[in-house]
């Protein structure tokens, strides 16, 4: 087993709670230990839900598994039942719970109680939160679906699907997503399963095409109500406004395949003239950004959405793309593939660590753990994807999606950019005699001191210290890690590490990489500031 400071996906009874948590009158029973009931955490104290979630947990103990705890998650789903009084309810068992092999499906099934109960298997050791999201709502599509419904007459309906509670901005996405395909004329029949209640699911058949918001969650219950109820389903994400604009004219497609004289209200380059990210990406403010590297890694609609927005959109260069979604490994590899990468496919966050560090890009697109990864390194980073922390679950609207999720993305994206730049800028100056630490403002001249009293102004890194704090390079030689294990590091001198942090932030790297290889293709042992001159008319010829 490997033990995990962090990681990326919860167990599949998370998926579950997350499911559970975005519906109205469900109840979910899990059959849990003492100390696996962390559901309050999750959703009360990270996405500041303003309730519970409708989760009730048996948790047993170490001395009840000498009992009988068949009996004990009997008693839970009946007093959940009596308590809460849910139109339908889920019951399942939790990765440490499923060693005992209770049955959910048959202790739940001999109460007979007199709403659906719908058993889960989750499949704890072998899947994870996405999975278990999207295995959730598909038992629930199927359990609750209604029949078919006669074609009515009175104008295109669809149905949006896969946000969930704990998502990332999957609140805004669904008031823009609902505003696009409004927009056009097509009416939403039911939103599942984010506020969704029980009897809603079973109107699911009444609409002509499912919106599949989210692919990991939603997709699996899509393709049941394909292949069960004749509707097909969107396959485009619109994020981005290229995206955007694709699965505006695939709504139309799939609204004139259901009513042959279906016209759209409003033309799809009328609602993506508030998109403000194609004017400013062309700016003239906007082209130093060109060209910036830029690494992606994330759940693979996000990612795969970022790295097109980040190429297509933005003109960055996408120096590496990943995902810890399993499932979706495919359609990420032929992404990574089509940029001349190799995607990166692992839950480990050390190895996303150790991509990041041997592609030193100057711009991070990720979750939670890049934003760390990202602040040890020293490089911006931008949050694109779940897993995500409080801050990323913000009280105004923020979409991913649509047109004005392409403003946001501009905006979060670029901005790290630039803070970085301005950083840099503020840390170039900190030595001269009037903008240093130590000196007034400049236009207070009692306040003012003598060049002759200050002490030199030091630089100092992210971290506090100096370059007076560092005798070796932390960075290994560039090149081929095996072949260079023996050789030494260079040693930078003091007057050469502080010409270094002169040099802008999103360059640095690439410049201490040059003049490394510069010393060493030279036996060059200390690198002085002559060293560093001298590489640096060498490179630019």
């Amino acid at each position: 087993m490997k033990l995990a400071v962090w990681t990326y996906e919860g167990p599949p009874h998370v998926g579950a709670m997350r499911v559970a948590t975005a519906m109205r009158d469900l109840h979910f029973v899990l059959h849990a230990p003492q100390g696996d009931t962390y559901a309050d955490l999750l959703f009360t104290m990270i996405e500041r839900r303003d309730k519970r979630p409708p989760v009730t947990y048996t948790t047993f103990q170490a001395r009840d598994l000498g009992g009988d705890t068949a009996q004990g998650f009997q008693r839970a789903i009946a007093s959940a039942y009596e308590r809460h009084r849910p139109a339908a309810m889920l019951v399942g068992a939790s990765c440490t719970a499923e060693l005992i092999q209770d049955d959910p499906d048959g202790l739940s099934a001999a109460l007979d109680l007199p709403v659906p109960v719908i058993p889960l298997e989750l499949s704890a050791y072998t899947r994870r939160e996405s999975w278990g999201a999207a295995e959730t709502f598909y038992r629930i599509v199927r359990a609750l679906a209604g029949a078919p419904t006669p074609a009515r007459g009175d104008g295109v309906r669809c149905n949006l699907l896969g946000a969930t509670a704990l998502g990332f901005r999957h609140r805004d996405d669904l008031t823009e997503v609902r505003r696009l395909v409004e927009a056009l004329g097509v009416r939403v029949e039911v939103v599942a399963p984010y506020e969704a209640g029980v009897d809603d699911l079973a109107r699911l058949p009444r609409a002509d095409f499912n919106v599949v918001m989210y692919p990991e969650i939603a997709e699996t219950a899509a393709r049941w109500l394909e292949r069960q109820h004749g509707q097909p389903y969107t396959r485009t994400v619109p994020i981005g406004v290229g995206a955007t604009r694709e699965f505006l004219a695939e709504v139309i497609g799939l609204a004139a395949a259901a009513d042959p004289d279906f016209r759209p209200a409003r033309e799809p380059e009328e609602l993506l003239s508030g998109a403000r990210l194609p004017w400013y990406s062309a700016s003239v403010d906007s082209n130093y950004l060109t060209g910036k590297r830029v690494f992606v890694f994330g759940d693979a609609t996000h990612a795969l959405a970022a790295a097109r927005v980040a190429r297509e959109e933005l003109a960055f260069e996408v120096v590496g793309l990943g995902t810890y979604a399993r499932e979706f490994a495919r359609p990420v590899r032929a992404a990574a593939a089509g940029l001349g990468l190799e995607a990166l496919i692992t839950d480990d966050y050390l190895e996303v660590e150790a991509a990041i560090t041997d592609c030193q890009p100057e711009l991070i697109l990720g979750t939670q753990m890049e934003r760390h990864i990202a602040k040890r390194l020293g490089l911006p980073c931008a949050v694109i994807s779940a897993p995500v922390h409080v801050q990323d679950y913000p009280a105004r609207y923020s979409p991913q999606m649509g047109v004005e999720g392409a403003n946001v993305l501009f905006d979060t994206w670029v901005h790290p950019l630039t803070m970085g730049l301005e950083e840099h800028l503020l840390t170039m100056f900190r030595e001269d005699f009037e903008f240093n630490d130590a000196a007034g403002a400049s236009h207070l001249g009692h306040a003012r001191h003598a060049a002759g009293d200050r002490a030199p102004v030091v630089a100092a890194d992210a971290d506090g210290t100096t370059p007076a704090d560092h005798t070796r390079i932390a960075v290994p030689p560039a090149g081929h890690p095996a072949e260079q294990a023996n050789e030494p590091e260079a040693v930078w001198s003091r007057d050469a590490e502080l010409e270094l942090r002169k040099i802008p932030f999103f360059v640095r790297g690439k410049a201490r990489r040059n003049t490394e290889r510069f010393a060493r293709e030279r036996g060059i042992r200390e690198i002085a500031l002559e060293t560093l001159y001298d590489a640096k008319a060498h490179f630019a010829r």
